[in-house]
């Protein structure tokens, strides 16, 4: 009768000699079913019995969820997680060398690169929301009038930021570029703080003040500040402080901005622009090609980081995010030599401090959590 009523209470030897939580689990389960049937057997009065059997089932239903809860990680999940970091390398990692790309075009101006970026991207994520079927959340988006008041201004954000990454690339700016980068993480910790009532941690406080120390000993001691830097990571880090607010996934979110930018890109293109390569039907095959991969390298990262993002713990995903300023770094001083002067190495030291102080609170906190 007792093997009959109780078939999922038996616990394996070698799941109780591997945890002790189970062994645990164990004895209070043999023990509550040793008492319930005591308990049963010895009294009649219908109040103890019916405390008994409640006890008994709510421990049995706990002890079976913490049991599912504690499952060891399966074969499907550590293939996902593999999977995530791929993505993660490969977003990152186009991130970090999309420099090469546009060094390869810096004959065309930083305008037309732009506007060949929202062009292919519109039609390069129109053929991707055709094959995922995703045009139903695109129209139901437009017609929201709070959201597309979030994606106007953050295409307005993105397009900024994309065109001042090109012309600090082309221009010699790849270093502030990177800096601007390596900012962006601070900074979205102290928006997070003003805009969403996060609160900062003892350590992230630290790092935040050791990184605006940074920026100004070099307005202090060589009269200047890294405005192109500042200006990339302002432009970013709000844009994906609204990003946030907008429930929205990566790929319908972006092609709505690059809607929102197109019209301003055809006119620029076709009646404003005039230089040797904005017409395209004079341009070398080879130049063509080049500016319509503009959409493919804007696009494939942002899908790699959203498979990144759906198979990968956030705070796993945020130890990756150095590979890209780091890939840029090492182009702008080892491959195309630009000058690493004083102000700038006093300026990343001090970055560079602040960032170990932010991934080191980041992993206590992780630990911290997992405990």
């Amino acid at each position: 009768m007792g093997g009959s009523f109780y078939p999922c209470l038996s616990v394996s030897k070698r799941a109780i000699g591997k945890n002790t939580a189970y062994s645990t689990l164990y004895y209070l389960q043999y023990t509550i079913k040793k008492a319930s049937f005591s308990n049963v057997i010895y009294t009649s009065e219908n109040n103890n019995i019916f405390r008994v059997s409640l006890l008994t089932f709510s421990f049995f239903y706990f002890t079976r969820t913490v049991k599912n809860s504690h499952m060891p990680t399966t074969t499907l999940e550590q293939q996902r997680t593999r999977q995530g970091v791929l993505f993660a390398l490969g977003a990152y990692t186009i991130w970090g060398i999309a420099p090469i790309y546009f060094k390869t075009i810096s004959e065309v101006s930083p305008l037309e690169i732009l506007s060949h970026r929202v062009i292919w991207s519109f039609f390069f994520l129109a053929a991707l929301l055709s094959f995922s079927k995703g045009w139903a959340t695109v129209i139901n988006t437009l017609k929201d009038k709070k959201k597309m008041t979030y994606l106007i201004t953050t295409s307005v954000l993105i397009g900024a930021n994309w065109l001042i990454f090109i012309w600090a690339v082309n221009a010699g700016h790849m270093l502030d570029a990177s800096l601007g980068y390596y900012i962006n993480p601070l900074l979205n910790v102290v928006l997070g703080m003003i805009f969403l009532g996060e609160r900062l941690r003892r350590l992230q406080w630290v790092a935040v003040l050791f990184a605006s120390a940074g920026v100004l000993i070099q307005l202090i001691t060589f009269g200047s500040i890294p405005v192109v830097a500042i200006a990339l990571a302002c432009s970013f880090g709000f844009y994906g402080l609204l990003r946030k607010k907008v429930a929205m996934d990566a790929q319908t979110g972006l092609f709505i901005e690059t809607l929102v930018m197109l019209p301003l890109t055809l006119i620029y293109l076709l009646f404003i622009a005039d230089s040797a390569t904005s017409n395209f039907s004079e341009n070398t095959l080879n130049l063509n090609l080049l500016l319509i991969a503009a959409g493919i390298i804007t696009t494939v990262p942002l899908l790699c980081f959203t498979g990144a993002a759906t198979r990968l713990k956030l705070s796993t995903l945020g130890f990756f995010q150095y590979i890209g300023p780091s890939l840029m770094f090492l182009l702008a001083v080892g491959l195309y030599g630009e000058e690493f002067s004083a102000d700038k190495a006093i300026t990343f030291g001090f970055i560079w401090g602040a960032l170990v102080i932010f991934t080191t609170d980041a992993f206590m906190a992780r630990n911290k959590k997992n405990k």
